[in-house]
């Protein structure tokens, strides 16, 4: 199953379409967060049932707005079949 997530970069130049990637999780009291290693872009929050399983993915698109620079970024992951 793939997912596909998004990440506010701060700098331009940092990551470019076709990067391998890996996140590392940080949790908050009621979220998980994901940053592009080392520092590089950071997700928004996600709820726990949100959680991502997969830390490698791969760069499909950088982009420029308004807001700043934002990496979209897909992910493979096994589907959780945890029961909560």
């Amino acid at each position: 199953m793939e997912r596909v997530m998004e990440f506010k970069m701060e700098r331009p130049g940092l990551l470019k379409e076709g990067d391998t990637i890996t996140v590392t999780e940080g949790v908050l009291p009621s979220n998980y967060y994901y940053t592009i290693d080392p520092s590089l872009a950071m997700s928004g929050n996600y709820p726990f049932n949100q959680r991502m399983l997969a830390r490698e993915g791969k760069v499909t698109k950088v982009e420029e707005n308004a807001r700043g620079f934002y990496v979209t970024a897909v992910f493979e992951e096994q589907e959780n079949k945890s029961v909560f």
